[in-house]
């Protein structure tokens, strides 16, 4: 909370209210407004814009920039649109392809899956937590023309509230720097679900005046903090699903136990930097050769922390005050040069060096005198490159790396096309074979419980995968992937007469996911559609998906009170097939294959009023009004309830200065 007052003062110390004005019209100039609520300054209206530029300097919205990873630049985007309400949430993204649990800050179970990020290096595991979690690729640099904030805040579920703020300014021309901080808790209506998530991060990117040396880089802290009840008891199912008016206080329910709680705390040090050694520019040819060097430590820990020992996990070691506890660091540096012709396009070849440590607190000796190690360590050897290249209007773009020394080093290449067809219209079509060990809490594992120890000789996991997309406002929005898994590494919870285990499938799967966008507009009203389609072919129920997902939203649009305020409201309804969802182990902080019990089937009616005024977006939104009506049959994991009706609010300000 401190940090989260500190941001916020710090935000509103160096802008302000006024500063708003900074990006509207000046007084008496004619302005147009679209159908996104911004205003657009006429043609007839130029010349007089031009006359006041001595009065007062006036900057365009798309001179504020937002820089990726990967080094694209987007501008800041101030629209209210369906789009936004869409990605109005903790996450802060798109939600179509995930279920969220009933308290927000918890976990999400999958209703889809997307293999286009390729890793040549496992993660630390317990993905249940990762979520909210941003890796290196998810981080964001700026180069704004002045000091601009954003604030956005939504309440929780129960005695909490979310917030994210961040500022981001340039000290001069080639120098930005960011701070921000996004805070989450929320109590939740079930006994011991309290979620308290916190994201603190820093960054910084500067160029030197003639351009030959560039260096940017993050600071990143991240918590994520859940009570864990292990979902309804059977009895607490029942009373759930009959709908009875003594259990519609969800805190009344019975759960498999109160008395524990999992968390993940990981930090990270982040920097690359590069300098052009010479640079040559004439008629016939542009060419540079740059060298560079990226840097990263991160450490990751989970713990899980339990009272007393519950039959739910089996046998324990010990009877009260269970602790379980991992963790990760890991030290990264890569040398690379590049070159860049008009010719051959940018090229870089680089090296990279990891070296990691995953270790518990001691060696445990099992009953069978086997001795469980209390770390896997070692350093990791990979070259690959990278090329990017426009031909013919066609962006290409291939990333390969290849493991030359170390145990649990992969490889992997992604190629990358992409083609403006029009203004309107854009594909884009990618493929990505990857290699990599799976993840450390498959290999090896530690625990009070006694089911809970293991020590793994997995292979590599082997995934292939074919996308294509096709983008466009007036068509539709197309999306197609398949991918083929060898070696699938999971937990299993198939067998009900033993613990979650994990398992490497000796079988091939093969993944389908077709997805369809599109919406239809008549005067001020719109049908916004996102409809998928998923085929699976498995030997068992290891990898499993819905069938069927779909998005609907009917929504109205209009400006009022002389085009000040943009008004949109709707109804947005949700839907997805019955099938055997993962269930999920708050012990392990990952989720697992079942075929026990399916959840879906249920409708999800959402029912929303936004508005715009200005730099601020206003939300208020009743989630799942259809809750009390349409059968307590809805479930976002087996034991674990989907979130009943609720009526929440917020909004996003940005504000210039």
């Amino acid at each position: 909370m401190k940090r989260i007052l500190f941001v916020i003062f710090l935000c509103i110390s160096i802008s302000s209210v006024n500063a708003q004005s900074k990006l509207e019209p000046v007084e008496g100039k004619k302005v147009k407004i679209n159908q996104q609520g911004e205003q657009e300054v006429t043609n007839s209206d130029r010349s007089s814009e031009k006359d006041k530029t001595a009065k007062r300097k006036e900057y365009d919205i798309n001179m504020y920039k937002i820089i990726t990873h990967q080094r694209d630049t987007m501008s800041l985007d101030t629209t209210l649109s369906i789009e936004k309400e869409y990605k109005y949430n903790y996450l802060r993204k798109d939600e179509f392809e995930l279920l969220p649990f009933s308290n927000l800050g918890q976990t999400y179970n999958r209703l889809g899956y997307s293999f286009d990020r390729p890793a040549a290096f496992p993660s630390i595991g317990m993905r249940a937590k990762h979520f909210n979690y941003d890796e290196v690729e998810d981080v964001r640099y700026f180069n704004v023309p002045t000091p601009t904030t954003e604030l956005f805040f939504k309440t929780a579920m129960e005695q909490g509230q979310l917030i994210d703020a961040f500022i981001t300014m340039n000290t001069s021309k080639r120098a930005n720097f960011s701070i921000a901080y996004k805070g989450m808790r929320s109590l939740g209506k079930y006994q011991n679900i309290l979620s308290s998530s916190g994201n603190f991060k820093l960054t910084a990117n500067y160029r030197t005046k003639n351009d030959r040396y560039a260096i940017r880089g993050h600071f990143y802290s991240q918590d994520v903090l859940n009570n864990e009840n292990g979902g309804l008891t059977d009895v607490g199912v029942v009373d759930f699903e009959t709908g009875v008016e003594e259990f519609t206080d969800r805190s009344r329910l019975a759960v498999q136990f109160t008395n524990a709680e999992n968390i993940l705390v990981g930090k990270r040090y982040y920097f690359e930097h590069d300098y052009k050694i010479f640079k040559q520019k004439d008629s016939l040819r542009d060419s540079n050769l740059r060298v560079g060097h990226t840097f990263n430590y991160e450490t990751k820990y989970y713990i899980y922390n339990q009272g007393a020992a519950n039959d739910l996990f089996g046998d324990s070691f010990v009877a009260t005050g269970l602790r379980d506890r991992a963790q990760l660091r890991k030290l990264f540096n890569q040398g690379s040069v590049s070159y860049r012709t008009k010719t051959f396009g940018d090229v870089k070849f680089k090296a990279n060096h990891t070296k990691y440590n995953y270790f518990f607190n001691s060696i445990l000796f099992t009953s069978n005198d086997n001795v469980l190690p209390n770390q896997i360590e070692g350093d990791v050897i990979a070259i690959g490159g990278e090329w990017r290249h426009t031909i013919a209007g066609i962006d290409l773009r291939a990333d390969i790396l290849a493991n030359v020394s170390g145990e649990l080093g992969g490889n992997y290449f992604k190629g990358q096309a992409k083609y403006k067809l029009n203004e309107d219209a854009n594909v884009e079509a990618s493929i990505v074979i990857n290699s990599k060990a799976p993840n450390f809490n498959f290999i090896i594992n530690q625990s009070d419980y006694i089911s809970y120890n293991w020590r793994t000789n997995f292979e590599k996991e082997r995934t292939q995968s074919l996308n294509f997309s096709f983008k466009s406002k007036k068509w539709l929005n197309a999306d197609v992937s398949f991918t083929s898994m060898d070696n699938y590494a999971h937990f299993s919870g198939l067998d009900t007469s033993q613990q979650i285990t994990p398992v490497q499938s000796p079988d091939a799967i093969t993944y389908l996911k077709v997805k369809v966008g599109k919406e239809f507009r008549y005067g001020k009203f719109a049908l916004n559609n996102t409809i998928m389609y998923q085929n699976v072919t498995q030997t068992g129920d290891i990898f499993n998906v819905p069938e069927l997902v779909t998005r609907n939203t009917l929504y109205f649009t209009d400006t009022w009170f002389k085009k000040a305020l943009f008004i949109q409201t709707g109804v947005t309804f949700s839907y997805f097939t019955e099938y055997n969802a993962d269930g999920y182990s708050p012990l392990l902080g990952e989720f697992y294959s079942q075929n026990q019990q399916k959840i879906g089937n249920f409708p999800r009616i959402d029912f929303f009023i936004n508005a715009k005024v200005k730099r601020t977006r206003i939300y208020l939104k009743a989630e799942h009004l259809n809750s009390s009506f349409t059968g307590y049959n809805f479930f976002s994991a087996p034991n674990y309830p989907y979130r009943d009706f609720i009526v929440r609010f917020g909004l996003v300000w940005n504000f210039f200065s």
